[in-house]
This record gives C-alpha cells, sequence and structure tokens, in this order.
C-alpha cells in the first residue's frame, strides 16, 4: 500500500475493514451501500454508484471503474502561468487548515527551485497573522505583513509587488475565513482579486480552497458557497488522515466538478501529498477486497 494512502486513509480503511472483515471476491450491493455511507459518501451518490451497478454480485475492477468516474475532475492539475510571478490566493474557513496549507505549498515551491513570498492578508485576525509569520521565518521565505483590521487587499497589492521587484516566482496570499456576515467576507475576498489584478494582471491566477476533510461531505456547501463568491479553481483537503470520512472525496469531487490537487497527511511542510484519483480508488478497493497480489 502507498504511503500517501497509508497516512491519508488509515482511519477510513479501519472502518471498513470492520464492515467487511473477511475479504472475498464480491461484495452484495447491501454490504457496498453500507461501506460507502460509513465512509461518508453522499447518500444520492451512493444511490447513484449502486443504480449503475446492475449486478449483485460486485467484483472489484466493477467497483474500481464506478468509484474512478466520480473523480473525472480530480486528477487535473492547473496550467501554468507563464507570466510570472505565480500568484495563489487560499481561501477557506478558519480552522480549515489554511496557514499550514500556505507552509506545505511554500515548501513545494522551494523543494522546486523557486523563489516564494508570502501575504498574510487574514488580517481579521491577530494570530492568524503571527502564526504564517512564525512559518516564514521557519522556512526562511519573505513575507508581507501588517497589523491588524489593515486592508488585506493593500497587503496583496504590497507582496506582489515585492515579488515583482525582487524576481520570486511564487506568490502566496493568505485570507480571511469569517467576517461578521457572508457578504461581508465575498465582498473582501472580491476586492482582493480585483486588486490583485492591478499589481499583476491576470492574478491571482489560482485561487485554492481549503476544506477540512474532518467535515466531511458537509463541506461541499461550504466550497460551493466559496465558488459563487470568487470562483475556485482547485481544493486541497487537509487532516485526511484523521478521519474515517474517506469517502467524503468521491462526493466532493463529483459535486464540485473541481480538481482535487493535494491532499494533508499531517502538519509538516512536507505532508502535502499530489492526489492521484488510482492511488486514492485502490486504497479504498484494498480495504474491501484484499490488496491486490502483483
Amino acid at each position: 500500500m502507498f504511503s500517501f494512502i497509508k497516512k491519508g486513509l488509515q482511519k477510513t480503511v479501519e472502518a471498513i475493514s470492520a464492515i467487511i472483515p473477511d475479504k472475498k471476491a464480491t461484495i452484495s450491493k447491501d454490504e457496498l451501500e453500507n461501506i460507502l455511507l460509513e465512509a461518508d459518501v453522499e447518500y444520492d451518490l451512493v444511490e447513484i454508484i449502486l443504480r449503475e451497478l446492475y449486478q449483485d454480485n460486485i467484483t472489484r475492477d466493477q467497483l474500481r471503474s464506478k468509484l474512478l468516474a466520480t473523480l473525472s475532475f480530480a486528477q487535473n492539475t492547473l496550467p501554468e502561468n507563464p507570466n510570472k510571478p505565480t500568484v495563489t490566493l487560499i481561501i477557506g474557513v478558519n480552522g480549515a487548515g489554511k496557514t499550514t496549507t500556505i507552509a506545505k505549498l511554500a515548501q513545494h515551491h522551494l523543494n522546486n527551485g523557486e523563489r516564494v513570498i508570502l501575504g498574510a492578508g487574514d488580517t481579521f485576525r491577530a494570530a492568524a497573522i503571527e502564526q504564517l509569520t512564525r512559518w516564514a521565518d521557519k522556512l526562511e521565505v519573505p513575507i508581507i505583513s501588517s497589523r491588524q483590521g489593515h486592508d488585506p487587499s493593500a497587503v496583496a497589492y504590497d507582496t506582489i509587488e515585492s515579488a515583482k521587484a525582487r524576481g520570486f516566482e511564487q506568490v502566496i496570499i493568505d485570507t480571511a475565513g469569517r467576517l461578521h456576515t457572508q457578504t461581508n467576507l465575498g465582498n473582501e475576498l472580491k476586492k482582493i482579486v480585483r486588486i490583485c489584478d492591478k499589481a499583476h494582471t491576470g492574478a491571482p491566477h489560482r485561487k485554492i480552497l481549503i476544506l477540512d476533510g474532518t467535515q466531511g461531505s458537509s463541506a461541499i456547501a461550504q466550497a460551493k458557497a466559496f465558488n459563487e463568491m470568487v470562483g475556485v479553481d482547485g481544493i486541497i483537503i487537509t487532516n485526511l488522515d484523521g478521519t474515517a470520512k474517506g469517502g467524503s472525496v468521491f462526493s466532493i469531487a463529483y459535486a464540485l466538478s473541481l480538481p482535487i490537487l493535494y491532499i494533508g497527511v499531517g502538519e509538516q511542510p512536507e505532508h502535502l501529498i499530489a492526489f492521484n484519483k488510482y492511488e486514492f480508488v485502490d486504497g479504498i478497493l484494498d480495504a474491501i477486497f484484499g490488496e491486490e497480489t502483483k
């Protein structure tokens, strides 16, 4: 089993194994329904999968085909931006793991030999500014920040201008996850997007939504709200290793038709794994049917 599967699906695999302790070549529709619901696949999607599996005794290959079909958008990667720097705007509710994920993305770019600058655009919370500053110090990357309550659009503008002046390849900007009302949050995010484009035409090139895997399928409504506010280009799911709700990945991908770019499976900067739908599905299938012999 792949290291990503071991870390990211361990609790989900344990929950499935409790339902199907004895591995076999086929499973019934009733067994499959129990497995998918236990793993937090949304009920409507479970019904679709069951309806498209005509036979009652379902084989690994038959189920693999259906599960992969629900992830048809999830394997996509975002197009490269030829007009450097590439500006990534990180959005999501507080507590989803935005700040830690920014550090992981920064480490990813550093590993690729790219220079990174961070923007502490969550000026709604002083703790968010402090936490991101600590990560910047740890990774030894520059950060543009201001005091709590300062205009986050100004922080975004200054971060991009600094990156352009210094020839940096990557800009990653944090944003607030919750203001007094959703309308305020939406207006703030839209303003940041406009100001990014003024600082650097076409920016932000990537608006990435961070979803907490422990919320399971309930994160779908949250994702739809952010998508309606500013449009989301891709998703990163955090804390998947801490939940038995791994099946929610199918629901999220199917409902949103957006790429799932990475999975977070730990707290350290290196614990960000590029999402691979084949490994993910095979990990679920191994829990149901047993690992395939090579």
